[in-house]
């Protein structure tokens, strides 16, 4: 079952995440370089400070994943910064990779007033390479049970408390809970106003949440199977930031997949997914495998770290066998 991802390896994974240990977005912590390699910061060159407004998520070597709202009046787009794999804004490494933004791709139905299909897609002027700083995230397909997904996560360089106009400049991540939408919708929380295509997250409590600058941003959560985690969801809305019964809602990228593929040109127009496989069938679990690993615009590892790889296992190897001789 075909997702988005690198055709080059596989998508949802974290190479840096094994040296730390990961557990402000409010309520949140200081990232450790690497703990989110599919994060981006978008940038508006001639705001002060960092230029940060939204975050957004890369599916694709060429295409990142964002909330329309973001974009609400914007200008000269194509001049806007798109910043991968950085932890620190203002101090940037040489695992940083700057782009440009060659399309902006807002959905045709998106209402500013209700949020209603607020998702973007933004085609970067040149491709990326995946690096230990920087992969792709996996977008699940409708055969996927979100619901049944644990630990979900946060992230994003967004106001670290209720209207607060500073922004951190270390990215920040949190731990999150999802909120069953029937909840959400109760009347001392939304009252109707979160929708099937969106997914909720946070807390009962309140006191760990997205707030302003982390829209667009990734809510993601571990496969129970395996080592890699699913892009469910982009931050949209919310009531404040961090306040009881009122936590973050999202928009649902796996309601969203199709009319996804079809703007980056991966589906024809009209045709849509193939139903889930029977939940009783061997492959009731999606898997991050590639659809076609001869397709072009692959995400590859630089050729680099590949050589320095090799080399270092030639050299086990070599200790290997003279310790048998």
């Amino acid at each position: 079952m075909p997702v988005l991802m690198s055709d080059a390896g596989t998508c949802g994974v974290r190479p840096m995440a094994s040296q730390h240990n990961t557990m402000r977005v409010v309520g949140g912590t200081d990232a450790q370089p690497g703990s989110w390699p599919w994060i981006v910061s978008i940038q508006v060159p001639w705001r002060r400070g960092t230029g940060h407004i939204c975050g957004g998520t890369l599916i694709s070597p060429q295409w990142v994943l964002t909330a329309a709202h973001c974009f609400i009046n914007a200008t000269y787009v194509e001049m806007w910064r798109i910043v991968v794999g950085a932890s620190s804004l203002l101090q940037m490494g040489p695992e940083v990779q700057v782009r440009n933004i060659k399309r902006l791709v807002t959905h045709e139905h998106y209402n500013n007033r209700s949020q209603r299909n607020d998702i973007a897609l933004l085609e970067l002027d040149q491709p990326v390479q995946c690096s230990y700083y920087i992969q792709l995230a996996c977008v699940p397909d409708g055969s996927l049970r979100v619901s049944e997904l644990s630990p979900c996560y946060i992230s994003g360089w967004g106001a670290m408390e209720e209207g607060s106009k500073i922004r951190p400049a270390i990215l920040q991540e949190a731990l999150v809970h999802l909120i069953d939408n029937h909840i959400c919708n109760s009347s001392q929380w939304y009252a109707g106003a979160v929708r099937n295509t969106n997914l909720c997250a946070g807390y009962q409590q309140g006191g760990i949440d997205t707030c302003q600058g982390d829209s667009g941003g990734p809510l993601v959560c571990k496969d129970r199977t395996a080592d890699y985690y699913w892009l469910v969801g982009v931050t949209s809305w919310g009531t404040g930031c961090g306040r009881a019964h009122q936590p973050g809602i999202y928009t649902s990228t796996q309601h969203y997949r199709d009319w996804i593929l079809v703007h980056m040109g991966l589906r024809p127009a009209g045709q849509t997914s193939a139903p889930p496989v029977s939940a009783s069938g061997p492959f009731q679990k999606p898997r991050p495998i590639p659809a076609d690993a001869s397709r072009p615009g692959s995400c590859p590892f630089p050729r680099n770290k590949l050589v320095d790889f090799f080399a270092l296992l030639q050299e086990l190897l070599q200790v290997i066998k003279e310790s048998e001789v």
